[in-house]
């Protein structure tokens, strides 16, 4: 019950934060745009916060919930990596993005069956805090929308990781056990890569 109770208190904490996060009107764009940013930064943070939690309690054993998680981490991956080829000017950002799209494409292949056996059906649309995530991408600055991107990337791959390794150690579906296992070093090269990326873009 207390983990609940945090998890709602979590996600309407997160979704004050996007509907702080609508421009007004009557600001000039630029002026709008602008003080969006932090209201962005600190909406993605809070959304990171409440997926870490979901992910290390309920995705970690529950199949139902791992396999909503893990379904709707594929499809934002691919959203996000979509808007990051469009908009970056950033070879290695482009590069990783193109990555993002062939891996995690794959990776629900691979799932696909795995999740049937198991009677379960993926998700069939993001959730509002992932929605909140792509809405973000979409806002951002040309100066901002790489850091934007990236800082998303290693917090996603993070609560991914969280994810696959919970599940793998506790879930109760053998078959999506092994596939949460065989996700992982994936996820972690994901996540490197994410990181150094994003170091690079502080220099």
């Amino acid at each position: 019950m207390t983990r609940t109770l945090y998890l709602t208190a979590a996600c309407v904490a997160a979704l004050s934060l996007s509907a702080c996060n609508k421009p007004a009107s009557t600001t000039a764009a630029d002026a709008v745009t602008t003080a969006n940013q932090p209201v962005n930064a600190a909406q993605d943070a809070t959304g990171a916060a409440v997926g870490e939690a979901s992910a290390s309690t309920l995705g970690a054993h529950d199949t139902g919930a791992f396999v909503s998680n893990a379904s709707q981490s594929d499809m934002y991956e691919m959203q996000a990596a979509k808007i990051a080829e469009a908009r970056s000017k950033n070879t290695e950002v482009k590069a990783f993005a193109k990555m993002m799209i062939a891996d995690h494409t794959a990776m629900m292949k691979a799932m696909a069956p795995l999740v049937t056996a198991a009677g379960n059906t993926p998700a069939a649309e993001l959730d509002q805090r992932r929605k909140g995530f792509v809405d973000n991408l979409n806002q951002a600055t040309e100066a901002n929308f790489d850091k934007a991107y990236i800082d998303q990337q290693v917090a996603a791959h993070e609560e991914a990781l969280t994810l696959m390794k919970g599940y793998a150690d506790k879930g109760d579906d053998a078959g999506l056990k092994g596939g949460a296992a065989s996700a992982i070093p994936k996820i972690q090269m994901h996540l490197d890569k994410a990181k150094a990326i994003q170091a690079g873009l502080k220099s």
